[in-house]
């Protein structure tokens, strides 16, 4: 017996000597010689309170700055939908008609160069989806931030609003930019259009011109849907000889529909006005691009299309550019009509935690595809001297990752996940 305790000895002198979480140093003086076990039980007891001492402060003081840190936060987050006695359901929606407003001076002018016609459209298409959405969401206006490119090479305007009673974060983004194609862009560019992208050399250096505007909107009640639109012509000049004209050009583009609850009549309406919108111009077009849009915006690693789909295309080149122009117009323009009219019908409906946790869950989804798979987001972090924030624009305010979330059987957000598993022709 004494012979265990004086093993203790040194354990218990240690025990002592020892700061205790977050209380003062305890010190006990070790005898000269421990010859009796009684010493070392007194020196272990000592220790023993010594901690305990200090785990007891520490505990007092972490509940109390915890305290503090929830009394300080409680009163910023307002209570889960307080804004529905705030909206104003609008009797119009500017621009839903847009066939029948006069066509701009660019549409027709054809004396002045394709890149500029472009850019002074997606001005024009910025601008009238912000007076749209702006409609619906009387709380806040978009914040417009024009920006320059510190090398010279371009300008931007991302129209911005956060924290709305309905848009919880929308982002209407243009940007007319040039420069020199990285390697990596070449050779992603060669890699994805195997046949006209042929004709950029891999060891050429080649300059390009883009103009583009860019838009997701996420609104803040879950059974509206989120929305996504891009056009964009993009051209490429051998380096050095910009004047002599591009060697390739093409317009690429799209929109889709992502809800984080299905409503089969939204998804027709949608897919209907887009298909409007590509009959005017070629009957091909429709049925082409909404299979490629239900193959691109697809998180492969989950075996689920993003939402449920619209339109897409890239390197289109197949007709004359001034024809391609006037459908890029038709289709721009026709988002307000697909779209807008979806979020006033859906943006005063009552909801609970439940469908705002689904909604989050839904938006890391998104979350994954823009950052795993998306070209456009890829390409703008590749480009020198890129804006990072008019780039990761299309993310949520918020998003959410359950560990094996499963939707309960039968349920509306079950449903929600059978749709984006399959594909559908919600435009019949």
């Amino acid at each position: 017996m004494v012979a265990g305790m004086q093993r203790l000895r040194p354990v218990a002198v240690r025990l002592a000597q020892r700061s205790c979480w977050g209380a003062r140093r305890y010190s006990v003086k070790a005898q000269p010689s421990w010859t009796a076990g009684a010493g070392a039980v007194t020196a272990i007891a000592a220790a023993c309170a010594g901690i305990g001492a200090g785990f007891g402060l520490w505990i007092a003081q972490s509940t109390e700055r915890g305290t503090a840190v929830a009394a300080a936060g409680a009163s910023t987050e307002p209570p889960l939908g307080s804004e529905l006695a705030r909206i104003v359901v609008p009797e119009t929606i500017p621009h839903v008609d847009y066939e029948s407003e006069p066509k701009p001076a660019y549409y027709t002018d054809t004396t002045r160069p394709m890149h500029e016609r472009m850019e002074a459209l997606v001005l024009d298409l910025q601008d009238r989806l912000v007076e749209a959405l702006e409609t619906v969401e009387r709380s806040k206006r978009f914040v417009r931030d024009r920006w320059e490119r510190e090398d010279g090479k371009g300008y931007g305007i991302s129209c911005v609003l956060q924290d709305g009673d309905v848009l919880e974060k929308a982002g209407v983004n243009v940007s007319v930019i040039e420069g020199t194609l990285t390697p990596g862009q070449l050779r992603s560019m060669r890699e994805r259009n195997a046949q006209t992208a042929q004709r950029l050399g891999a060891d050429q250096e080649y300059e390009f011109r883009v103009a583009g505007v860019s838009v997701v909107v996420h609104p803040r009640n879950p059974y509206a849907p989120t929305a996504h639109k891009n056009y964009r012509r993009f051209e490429v000049y051998r380096k050095g000889h910009v004047d002599a004209g591009p060697v390739m050009a093409w317009f690429g583009g799209g929109a889709d529909l992502t809800p984080a609850y299905l409503f089969a009549d939204d998804a027709r309406h949608f897919h209907q006005t887009l298909r409007r919108a590509c009959d005017a111009h070629d009957a091909r077009y429709y049925p082409r691009f909404k299979a490629w849009c239900d193959r691109y915006f697809s998180n492969e690693h989950r075996g689920e299309t993003r939402g449920v789909g619209g339109i897409f295309f890239d390197d289109l080149e197949d007709k004359a550019p001034e024809d391609l122009f006037r459908f890029v117009y038709d289709a721009g323009a026709s988002f307000v009509r697909a779209y807008v009219p979806l979020v006033a019908r859906r943006m005063a409906t009552p909801y609970t935690q439940r469908e705002r946790n689904w909604q989050l869950i839904r938006r890391g989804r998104y979350v994954e595809f823009n950052l795993v798979h998306d070209r456009g987001t890829k390409f703008g972090l590749m480009t020198p001297g890129a804006r990072i924030e008019s780039i990761l624009m299309s993310l949520p305010l918020a998003a959410r990752w359950e560990y094996m979330n499963r939707p309960e059987p039968g349920s509306p957000e079950e449903e929600l996940q059978r749709a984006v598993r399959t594909t559908a022709d919600w435009a019949a």
